[in-house]
């Protein structure tokens, strides 16, 4: 899978997703990712891609030409238009059912703004797909990116090495993930579950999925609620 960023910070997006699981990932050829700087498509000597807003307001606005003309050097390269995703606070929630539908495209492209946002016109023109990772506002679309990325990544073919972990994670059917336990058996005087030591596989899944359903209500009421109402045989 190919991922194409565009964005003022290149080096911010490539340092950050370069390690880890998904750095072993960008080894192997499973993923790509490529960092294009708009500043490059800037037509001004000094790379400047911003200017005031007309109607007046706080701060500057991305121009519209260097998203354009960044955008139009990947997909000229990759001869299509892949689904184009713009990060804002404006846009529908991330979550992991959208991590795997988004899995499933071969490239993808994010457009992470900066200052006041980017010209109406060329979001209209380019965007395919607004999405935001909370309600809440960052500096720019560059983490949500490397999050999204992150997400995402790990529901393609070959990223994981334990290809059964992204089927069995938090969120899973509604479901947050249940407790886990290492070595030692006992520490500060609290003691690995037992069932988690008796060996019985089948006895163990049913209190591992008891526990999700018991952690989820507790913790996130709003998802446990989203699981009764497509689990109504409950």
């Amino acid at each position: 899978m190919r991922f194409y960023v565009l964005t003022l910070f290149p080096d911010m997006v490539l340092d950050g997703l370069h390690t880890s699981i998904i750095g072993r990932a960008l080894q192997a050829g499973h993923l790509s990712i490529e960092a294009v700087n708009i500043r490059d498509y800037s037509a001004n000597k000094h790379q400047k891609v911003d200017d005031y807003p007309y109607g007046g307001g706080a701060g500057m606005l991305m121009q519209a030409q260097p998203v354009y003309d960044a955008f139009r050097s990947v997909t000229e390269r990759i001869g299509r238009k892949p689904r184009c995703i713009y990060l804002t606070p404006q846009g529908k929630t991330f979550h992991q059912g959208m991590a795997k539908e988004l899995a499933l495209e071969e490239e993808l492209i994010f457009l992470c703004g900066h200052y006041e946002g980017i010209d109406e016109r060329v979001l209209e023109e380019i965007v395919t797909d607004y999405v935001s990772i909370g309600d809440y506002v960052l500096t720019g679309g560059e983490l949500p990116a490397m999050v999204m990325i992150d997400a995402i990544s790990r529901m393609v073919p070959g990223v994981l090495s334990n290809e059964a972990s992204g089927s069995s994670e938090s969120f899973e059917d509604c479901l947050l993930e249940y407790p886990q336990y290492s070595r030692p058996e006992e520490w500060m005087g609290k003691k690995v579950p037992e069932i988690l030591l008796s060996g019985h596989h089948k006895n163990i899944e049913a209190w591992r999925r008891e526990q999700s359903k018991l952690r989820t209500k507790e913790r996130r009421p709003d998802l446990w609620e989203q699981y009764l109402r497509e689990h109504p045989e409950l």
